[in-house]
């Protein structure tokens, strides 16, 4: 029995009584959506004995302590049912979170490294150049009869200097999947690419795009990841459209910029792992990327660190999600990473999302309720979550970042928190950081869908 599993197998029933209690105050009656594409704190995977609403609310009711330090359980559920649903090759870490099993990572390790882990019985999965790094990332495979927890304390001994890490897997922190079966392709919109010396570079970590839905028709998106097999996920589109997207009703945050989405998803189980995550970054970086967002969270990892404070130091802006595990819960990454842009959100009511991560790392709020946003189906969705709004932050600072630099960087910063309209404690505070930008991004759901 995995770690993450044991206290929900132990009490089932009453754990997921408080659960469909605690969904019930989340999600009370607002606007009827799609299953794949409702809001981030709600399982994306099928859970037994727990019947979850599909509507979203609008503004939400208050919420006892209790339910509010529960809101992480939501998100544990979810890791269970991942977990138990592809033992074979997902399992948890010491901490409960999901890596891949007998998989593990090394961050440019040397040649006399690699040969002595081989000596050990470990043997080499997959190589990925990553730019700007002088070696390579090499994914490794626990020897045979070793477990994945003692095949990375054993590397670590082998190799005291060197940086090793489970391959950890990032969730959308949101109820996303792909509605659509994968089709033939390679990377999309041409004219994107060719239009890059004269417009901003935007990059998208998440799942795939859906770039026939009619908010992308005037858009410029390269797509990258999956081996050039194109798989829309309901979370990737959604957030996409918050950056580059326009209709006659609705407009991203970015408009004009030429949006790098990799997918790093590919619908499969194990997707959002760190080794993808990593290849996405180095991709960006080879594209010049100004500004890169990051709607995914997980647990702290050495190698995610790293690559992260190297984007940042060559210049790019990155900015993520704090995530919806409530306010009592530990803070997520990478938005808890120091070099990194948190976001928040906040409702139409100008009130922080009961869900929303708290913490020092926090800079900016955004609207992240009572929005819409693209759907996998050319329609528009109601969508709530941090998710939602940490595009808008990140499609705000490339409008006055034309191009990656550490002053480019700290003068789109500066100049948006200039804008922000400040909440809550006066000045910088834990839950609205810097304050509130992008208010009048904020399309209602119907009118978008007129």
């Amino acid at each position: 029995m995995s770690e993450v599993a044991g206290p929900f197998c132990r009490r089932p029933r009453a754990r997921t009584r408080g659960l469909r209690a605690l969904a019930s105050v989340l999600l009370t009656v607002g606007t009827s959506v799609p299953s794949a594409a409702y809001a981030q704190v709600l399982p994306s995977l099928p859970l037994p004995d727990v019947e979850l609403p599909i509507e979203l609310p609008g503004a939400l009711p208050g919420v006892i302590t209790p339910e509010l330090e529960r809101l992480a359980e939501l998100r544990k559920v979810r890791i269970d049912a991942l977990i138990r649903g592809n033992r074979d090759v997902i399992e948890a870490d010491p901490k409960g979170a999901p890596i891949i099993r007998h998989e593990l990572l090394a961050l440019a390790p040397s040649e006399a490294a690699l040969a002595a882990a081989a000596a050990a019985g470990y043997a080499i999965a997959r190589r990925e150049a990553l730019a700007g790094f002088e070696g390579e990332m090499v994914v490794l495979l626990a020897p045979q009869g070793v477990s994945t927890r003692r095949a990375l304390a054993k590397l670590r001994k082998l190799d005291p200097q060197g940086t090793y890490e489970y391959n950890h897997i990032y969730l959308e922190s949101g109820a996303a999947q792909a509605t659509q079966a994968p089709t033939s392709g390679t990377a999309i919109e041409h004219e994107g690419a060719a239009a890059a010396t004269r417009r901003v570079h935007l990059g998208l970590i998440d799942g795939g795009v859906d770039r026939t839905h009619p908010a992308f028709s005037g858009a410029s998106v390269v797509q990258y990841g999956c081996g050039g097999t194109l798989v829309p996920s309901a979370h990737g589109t959604a957030v996409a459209s918050l950056l580059v997207g326009r209709t006659a009703r609705f407009q991203g945050a970015a408009t004009g910029a030429v949006l790098f989405a990799f997918d790093v998803y590919c619908g499969r189980p194990t997707g959002g792992a760190v080794d993808a995550i990593a290849a996405a970054f180095a991709a960006l970086a080879r594209e010049q990327v100004a500004v890169i967002n990051v709607s995914l969270v997980g647990p702290r990892n050495l190698i995610l660190e790293r690559v992260v404070g190297h984007a940042t130091v060559q210049g790019a802006l990155v900015v993520a999600a704090v995530g919806n595990d409530g306010p009592h819960a530990p803070p997520l990454y990478p938005a808890a990473y120091d070099e990194v842009i948190a976001v928040t959100g906040v409702d139409r009511n100008r009130r922080l999302l009961v869900e929303a991560g708290r913490g020092e790392h926090v800079d900016f709020a955004a609207p992240g309720a009572d929005l819409s946003a693209a759907g996998v189906d050319g329609q528009f969705l109601a969508v709530r979550g941090t998710s939602f709004a940490a595009p808008l932050v990140a499609g705000l600072l490339a409008t006055s970042m034309l191009a990656p630099g550490a002053d480019n960087a700290r003068r789109a910063v500066d100049a948006l928190a200039r804008e922000a309209i400040d909440l809550g404690p006066r000045g910088v505070d834990t839950r609205y950081g810097k304050g509130l930008v992008g208010e009048t991004l904020r399309v209602d759901p119907a009118v978008a869908k007129e």
